[in-house]
């Protein structure tokens, strides 16, 4: 019973942290819009996660002091954080000047499916090598419930069936969507013996590294910021950057890839709520209706991971 209500109370710490991760990141596309028009696009991502590491580093003396960095863990830090700080970033920052933001959004939408196509082949090919790991199990619900958030998705960005950009600017998005997912998937090898702020920090150290050298072609692009540009940069890194990932990792580890994957269709219904309340933007019938199928769509894959987490509880040997 007391192991029931332990794992219980990290699966609510869990979706609470998701829940920070979506309402960082669906803001931090406003923060975006206002930075970006004084730093250029790979100069503001080598800021802000230079700003997160400093974060990250102060977090890590407090939780983990002792924890140093593992020659054998290098590689694998190194490509999840160019896969999911540099190649994430620098796919979605041209796309979205390629597509407009309502079709980036739709790119985007496609994680969900792609991460849970991604977990069931990855279990299968474990399965295959290790017979006593069974394959990952993603029930119809699941399935369903990714589906319907896309399809809010598209009715929240008020996307219509025509193609406006360009074939670049959408392989671009795709190749966001596609590095998230890589990176899901090498984040979650190293939970079996490290610690989470272990991962984050020399993640997001092999992140910035990648940036430096693309950064330093557009000093000479660089603007004056003010306070607000400041603080928003401040935001980006603090929030967007470190807790967001920080969170994400602890989400990826109690949740798995797949329910983490389907919660992030919930950013863009947070970024047109932002904008409805701070940027005073009206909002469509459609608009409302999409968000609340990305909730449902979201809700309906939750109520499948925990129906399939009660069934195989009787196996659990406690």
């Amino acid at each position: 019973m007391n192991k029931q209500i332990y794992q219980h109370s990290f699966r609510q710490k869990a979706l609470a942290a998701l829940l920070f991760c979506v309402l960082f990141w669906g803001f931090s596309f406003i923060s975006i819009k206002i930075t970006v028009e004084v730093f250029p696009p790979m100069s503001l991502g080598m800021l802000r996660f230079a700003i997160a590491l400093g974060f990250l580093f102060l977090l890590k003396l407090k939780l983990a002091p002792h924890e140093k960095l593992n020659v054998k863990d290098i590689p694998m830090l190194f490509f999840a954080g160019l896969f999911g700080v540099f190649f994430y970033f620098f796919f979605q920052n041209i796309g979205i000047t390629l597509v407009s933001a309502s079709e980036s959004s739709i790119a985007i939408g496609s994680i969900p499916i792609l991460a849970m196509i991604a977990d069931w082949l990855e279990g299968k090919i474990t399965s295959k090598k290790n017979t006593e790991i069974p394959a990952s199990e993603i029930g119809v619900r699941q399935w369903l419930g990714a589906f319907i958030s896309i399809a809010g998705v598209w009715l929240v960005a008020g996307v219509s069936l025509a193609i406006s950009g360009s074939i670049l600017g959408y392989m671009y998005m795709s190749g966001a969507a596609l590095s998230w997912v890589t990176y899901s998937l090498i984040t979650r090898k190293l939970f079996a013996r490290c610690s989470r702020i272990y991962i984050v920090f020399w993640q997001s150290a092999a992140g910035l590294i990648c940036f430096i050298p693309f950064s330093l072609r557009e000093i000479s692009g660089w603007g004056i910021p003010d306070i607000t540009v400041i603080a928003h940069l401040l935001f980006l890194g603090i929030c967007c950057s470190a807790l967001g990932f920080f969170f994400y990792a602890q989400a990826l580890k109690n949740l798995g890839i797949s329910v983490c994957a389907i919660f992030i269709n919930m950013i863009p219904v947070v970024t047109v709520i932002f904008g409805f309340f701070i940027l005073g933007e009206r909002l469509s019938p459609l608009q409302w209706l999409g968000a609340a199928l990305v909730i449902s769509g979201v809700y309906l894959a939750m109520q499948s991971r925990e129906k399939s987490k009660l069934k195989s509880k009787p196996e659990d040997k406690g």
